[in-house]
């Protein structure tokens, strides 16, 4: 059967699940070809890469526009490669203001489309599924409600679960790392400011003076800093310098006002490439909305989650969001398990509040940990990328019949 599918993904995320789908495809059909877009993780997977789109996702209105010419560029680029090379699929991984293009010049030369780990339409801007069905054969969904929405919707959609079960099933654990964080004695608090440039400048403040309310109050906890780039990293090393100084200033773009007691270099590390390790260490946690609460999940962490959003986005939020949370874990639990604080202004002081109340009553830790492990057992079903495979190549199987 062999084949050519192009793969799409446009953030680090969906770097992880589609050099995941990459691999499990080509365990069933080995001489299958696969280009794309994509980041280090699918190159690996023995995908051709046309650019590593992964390495410039960005989030938000003004960062977006400032990459339009560059987006234009490597839209140029793929419709070249589809018109050229003609695949027999398109998959598209999430990211949807980039990868709606890519539909429509994929549609434009008459190949098919299908959509791995859909954007959440049925979370916000709804209407969108108009383009779904329009540019759209077929996805692939991780989330059992999900599949009802897209399907009600008139989506053709299959529940195959969500990749980060296939990823963090078979993720290796640091135990050096983690046995050396618990040597230490302290309670380890972790704080995660996202996989984007622009979540962790616009985020980590926040997270920062978090950390230095709730140290006031125990003074002998830790902060773990889990960073997905080393450049994050060294802007955080900088920033964390700068908190030092005695009157606002412009850091990098970032206004930083002083923290009245900022902490000191033994409570605070930063490392790179050490997120499940992090996350296993740590007590609890304070994370950037994103896919890395399923991961807060797997480990059953109680966390708090944030997101500092634009004054143009808190206007637009009512009539946009259609959900009642933003964090996939609450929507899996029906109900606020890790609090979340979604505001224009630094949420810091509430933030810390919540990790007082879990700190101050070790019962109420607990029984978060209790629902969460009981959510994980419901949700986490690893298998994922194995099943999206085998429709997939059934897909291909069957456009072959036809081209017969």
């Amino acid at each position: 059967m062999a084949g050519h599918i192009f793969l799409s993904a446009g953030e680090p995320s969906g770097d992880l699940h589609a050099s995941n789908l990459v691999l499990a495809l080509r365990r069933l059909e080995p001489q299958l070809r696969c280009s794309g877009l994509g980041g280090r993780r699918l190159q690996q997977a023995g995908c051709q890469l046309l650019f590593p789109l992964a390495e410039h996702a960005v989030m938000g209105l003004w960062p977006a526009l400032r990459s339009l010419p560059l987006f234009y560029q490597v839209l140029q680029q793929v419709e070249d490669w589809l018109r050229h090379q003609r695949p027999d699929l398109v998959v598209l991984v999430d990211n949807p203001g980039f990868n709606w293009h890519v539909a429509r010049r994929a549609k434009k030369f008459g190949i098919p489309v299908w959509y791995f780990v859909p954007p959440q339409l049925w979370a916000w801007a709804g209407w969108r599924v108009r383009k779904m069905r329009q540019l759209v054969e077929h996805v692939l969904s991780g989330l059992p409600f999900e599949t009802t929405w897209f399907r009600r919707h008139g989506v053709a959609t299959d529940y195959v679960g969500h990749p980060y079960c296939d990823a963090l099933a078979g993720q290796p654990r640091d135990e050096a790392f983690i046995q050396a964080q618990h040597q230490s004695g302290a309670t380890i608090v972790g704080l995660l400011p996202g996989s984007r440039t622009h979540e962790v400048r616009h985020n980590f403040p926040t997270l920062l003076r978090t950390a230095c309310i709730v140290a006031q109050h125990f003074p002998g906890l830790r902060f773990l800093v889990a960073c997905y780039q080393q450049a994050h990293a060294d802007w955080i090393a900088d920033y964390l310098r700068d908190s030092h100084a005695p009157q606002p200033t412009k850091f990098r773009g970032v206004l930083h006002t002083p923290v009245a007691t900022p902490l000191s270099p033994d409570q605070i590390e930063v490392h790179v490439g050490k997120t499940a390790a992090i996350i296993e260490a740590a007590q609890m946690c304070v994370a950037v909305s994103g896919s890395v609460t399923l991961e807060l999940l797997y480990h059953a962490r109680p966390s708090c989650v944030v997101y500092r959003i634009s004054p143009l986005a808190r206007c637009l939020k009512p009539l946009l969001l259609t959900c009642r949370y933003i964090t996939l874990v609450n929507l899996l639990a029906e109900r606020m398990v890790f609090p979340e604080f979604v505001s224009v202004r630094c949420p810091a002081r509430q933030i810390a509040a919540a990790l007082l109340f879990w700190l101050d009553n070790p019962a109420a830790w607990q029984r978060c940990r209790d629902e969460l492990n009981q959510l994980r057992q419901r949700f986490f079903q690893p298998g994922a990328c194995q099943r999206a495979a085998q429709l997939i190549l059934r897909r291909l199987q069957t456009a072959g019949r036809r081209a017969a």
